[in-house]
Formats: C-alpha cells, sequence, structure tokens
C-alpha cells in the first residue's frame, strides 16, 4: 500500500473548541515520542469509545481540522444519540507531537491512541479516519493478524485513491470483516466514483458506501450531510452488527 501523499492534498480547516465542551488535554505515548492529544469527555455508562484520525500533515492537517472535530461532535454529542468518549491526536511531527512525518508509520500512532483508550475505558471502539487519517486507520487496523480485538467499526472519511498520477491501494480491505462506513463526496477529487465503488465492492462484508451530493473531498459546506451520515450509519451498525 502507497501512504504518501503530497502537501497539496489537504487544505488547513481549523475551528475553535466551544467553551462549553468538557476537553481534557493529554499527551499519549507513541512509538515516535509522545503525542498531543485531545480527549472530548463522554456519557460515564458510554457502551463506547471512538477515536478520529486527522488528514495529511504536510498538507496542514492536525486534529482541529473540521472534519475531524464534526466526526467528533456527532460521536460526542448527545444531541446525536451517542455520547461517547473521543479521542483525538496529532500525528508524529504535527503540533506538539514528537518525531518526524514518515508516511506510512503513522498507523503506529492509531495503534498507540488506541491502545490508550482500551487502557481508559475497557469499551469496544470505532474508529473514524478523514482522508490521510483513514489511510493510517485502514493500514492499522485490517490486517485481521494484527487488528485490535477492541476495533469493532471503521468509519473512512474521503478516503484517498487517487494523487497526481499515483493510485493507492488497500488490499486489506478485502480480508477486513470489521463494519466499515465508505463516506465521500461524489466530487471528491481525489477519489472518483467509480474508483471508490470498485473498491467498496471488493472489500468484505459488512459494508456500505455512501456518496453525498455536491461534496468535495474537504465536504465544504457539507458538513452537517457528513455528520447526518455517519450518524445514521452507526445507529443501524449498531443495531446490526456490534450488540
Amino acid at each position: 500500500m502507497v501512504c504518501g501523499m503530497t502537501a497539496t492534498t489537504v487544505r488547513s480547516q481549523i475551528i475553535p473548541q466551544p467553551a462549553t465542551t468538557l476537553v481534557r488535554s493529554l499527551t499519549i505515548p507513541g512509538p515516535a515520542g509522545h503525542l498531543e492529544a485531545l480527549l472530548n469527555e463522554g456519557a460515564p455508562d458510554s457502551p463506547f469509545a471512538a477515536l478520529v484520525c486527522h488528514p495529511h500533515p504536510k498538507g496542514g492537517g492536525a486534529m482541529h481540522n473540521k472534519v475531524v472535530y464534526h466526526a467528533m461532535k456527532t460521536l460526542n454529542d448527545p444531541e446525536w444519540g451517542f455520547g461517547w468518549p473521543v479521542l483525538r491526536f496529532n500525528f508524529r511531527g504535527t503540533g506538539l507531537s514528537q518525531g518526524q512525518h514518515d508516511g506510512r508509520a503513522e498507523a503506529g500512532d492509531v495503534l498507540a491512541a488506541i491502545r490508550w483508550l482500551e487502557n481508559e475505558f475497557h469499551l469496544p471502539l470505532l474508529v473514524v479516519g478523514f482522508s490521510f487519517g483513514s489511510m493510517m486507520t485502514i493500514a492499522s487496523c485490517c490486517p485481521p493478524s494484527t487488528a485490535p480485538k477492541s476495533v469493532r467499526a471503521l468509519a473512512l472519511l474521503g478516503l484517498p485513491l487517487q494523487n497526481e498520477g499515483r493510485n493507492y491501494e488497500f488490499p486489506g480491505l478485502q480480508t477486513c470483516a470489521l463494519p466499515k462506513l465508505f463516506l465521500s463526496g461524489d466530487s471528491d477529487q481525489y477519489a472518483p466514483v467509480a474508483l471508490l465503488q470498485h473498491l467498496a465492492g471488493t472489500a468484505a462484508e459488512p459494508k456500505q458506501l455512501v456518496l453525498l451530493p455536491r461534496a468535495d473531498h474537504f465536504f465544504t459546506g457539507q458538513l452537517q450531510p457528513l455528520q447526518s451520515a455517519l450518524a445514521g450509519w452507526l445507529k443501524s451498525t449498531l443495531k446490526e452488527h456490534l450488540q
């Protein structure tokens, strides 16, 4: 699998944290040093916890990215029906996280974040990735022999399939039996619809492909439809596969 992406892939989209949100700032141990992280606290009786992984750091991606933030809010805000604790972190070399960007080894950062959530909550986990974060989610969670047992489902937002003449392949999806959501815009410049439909078609069940009309790679102007699609899939998946 080729995981490198150029700096033109992701635009920086940062929004402030609401003062009313219960957020814990922390560092977690990673394979290249400590990783800067934020935990949005959830309900005390939450049945799940979640991890959200940010887009390419060389293009301005970080844990405050708008798509990452809105995915977190979907899972954390009780108004969407969940109220789960949600961890976000900066990949190595991003923000205050130690280490240097690699393009492949960041899968180890995802595993480190999963281990932290396992030790903190002892709950089943949902892992969400956006763009480069979705690539690292696949790399860390889809090999059957190494996938953490706590991970029960994956949501892949804006999974890139090509960029500047390079194609990205994900053979691990063909044997990954976790419930999977492929959620992209039908105008995603890095994931042509035909390619994404073929990839989703070859992925192991259970899976669902959702294409948001008029949405580009960054879900510009389509963040609320993204939240609705993520919440709807998750409620269906919880009922069918995760209970």
